[in-house]
């Protein structure tokens, strides 16, 4: 499922960079509760305003946030 993929790929790069799950959320400007959805693989289709702002976030493209 691509919500897994992405979850699995955000929280790679989130870490990469060495930042807290709260961290990141406020540097995407996205409610952390809705960042914990999406990173936990609650929320199985994000919104790809959600994607886009948090791959923006981790400095890398939606493609990276994607693939599997």
């Amino acid at each position: 499922m691509l919500g897994k993929t992405i979850a699995k790929n955000i929280r790679k790069y989130r870490k990469k960079l060495g930042l807290t799950q709260v961290q990141l959320a406020k540097k995407a400007n996205i409610p952390y509760s809705t960042y914990l959805n999406i990173e936990l693989a609650y929320t199985l289709n994000p919104s790809i305003q959600m994607i886009v702002k948090i791959a923006k976030a981790l400095g890398v493209s939606v493609d990276e946030l994607i693939k599997d």
